[in-house]
């Protein structure tokens, strides 16, 4: 569970707990997480509060296991109360409006804080949290998974240009609860079994796996929001009312330009046409076999391929005229829709219309 730095005697080992690390990096992203354009704040919120909630987590692990603090045991055993909670909120805040999400976040929080006060108060064995923290791992995990499946369309107050990406970071979170469940179990029943003799090793080997994913979240934070993956055709089940809708919508990005707002989330698409939320997702899926997300930046693609073509202005400036916000965002969906780079789209213009 401890690093060991350089080739000293055994007098003068520095020893760094590997939880000191993974708090270290939880800790950094707790507070980068504000740099995200979510567009929604509550999201924002219950992200960093997640990520801090981690960074105490860890530090308590380490100062218990790394250097031997029993004291903060009665803490570091009820904090992963709140774990799963923060986790599965962060994600629903963008599916829901701000009445139900207070709603919701009283009661997803408010059972752990009573669970947390009960335990605190009552003097109860803590080794029967161990269960109940497994139970609520359960139980979001099905809840996550259940959002997920409901696909990018779910998150109505996500800007649509990132929504495909953070539908993709839900599943991830559901195989990090997952994976963070494994090891709490294995621990709970070392601590059965074995009264705990190898709660280090197992922590060693838990800690190094998320390690290195907390580490690839730092690398890829200012981007993995930026990737849109090729849409995959869905056989469409066509409806009269389904072309209606799409037809409606069509005129809004065509008269209105509705696509140039960067803030724009299926929830305000759906304001706009007067229509449940579902209604429009469900309709662009069954008639284009893509996403609200994925229909929306067409547009916006084919307008700045006419700028590229047109103008002059630089293609940072045509990206954020465009609608999009985020210039690695524009170059991935380009490319994925014209094969080729916005720069080598326009020099290939310009080479078209020099021709005789």
């Amino acid at each position: 569970i401890k690093l060991e730095i350089g080739q000293m005697d055994s007098s003068s080992l520095v020893n760094f707990p590997l939880p000191m690390l993974t708090a270290l990096l939880c800790g950094m992203l707790a507070v980068l997480v504000w740099r995200l354009d979510l567009g929604i704040t509550r999201a924002l919120v219950m992200f960093s509060a997640l990520f801090a909630l981690c960074t105490l987590q860890a530090t308590l692990v380490g100062l218990r296991f790394g250097y031997g603090m029993t004291e903060v045991m009665p803490i570091q055993r009820t904090l992963p109360l709140f774990l799963a909670p923060l986790m599965y909120l962060s994600f629903a805040a963008m599916t829901l409006d701000t009445g139900e999400f207070i709603r919701r976040s009283s009661l997803h929080l408010g059972a752990p804080f009573l669970l947390f006060a009960f335990f605190w108060i009552s003097g109860a064995d803590l080794r029967h949290l161990d269960w109940i923290i497994g139970v609520s791992y359960l139980i979001y995990l099905v809840l996550m998974f259940s959002l997920w499946r409901k696909g990018p369309d779910a998150l109505i107050f996500a800007p649509v240009d990132v929504a495909d990406r953070l539908s993709q970071w839900v599943l991830r979170g559901v195989l990090l609860l997952g994976f963070i469940l494994f090891l709490d179990t294995a621990l709970a029943l070392d601590f059965i079994l074995h009264r705990g003799a190898n709660a280090p090793t197992l922590i060693s080997y838990g800690t190094v796996p998320l390690t290195a994913v907390l580490f690839a979240m730092l690398i890829t934070f200012p981007t993995f929001i930026g990737r849109t993956p090729k849409a995959k055709h869905v056989p469409s089940d066509l409806n009269s009312d389904d072309a209606q809708v799409e037809q409606r919508l069509r005129g809004l990005m065509e008269t209105d330009q509705l696509f140039l707002d960067p803030d724009l989330t299926v929830q305000r698409i759906a304001k706009r046409l007067h229509l449940p939320a579902r209604d429009v997702s469900g309709a662009i899926n069954r008639l284009k076999g893509i996403n609200v997300s994925q229909y929306v930046n067409d547009f916006r693609l084919a307008f700045a391929a006419d700028l590229l073509a047109q103008s002059k202005d630089s293609v940072v400036k045509i990206a954020e005229m465009s609608g999009f916000m985020t210039r690695s965002n524009f170059y991935r969906e380009f490319k994925r829709a014209y094969g080729q780079s916005p720069t080598e789209f326009r020099a290939e213009q310009k080479t078209r219309v020099t021709q005789p």
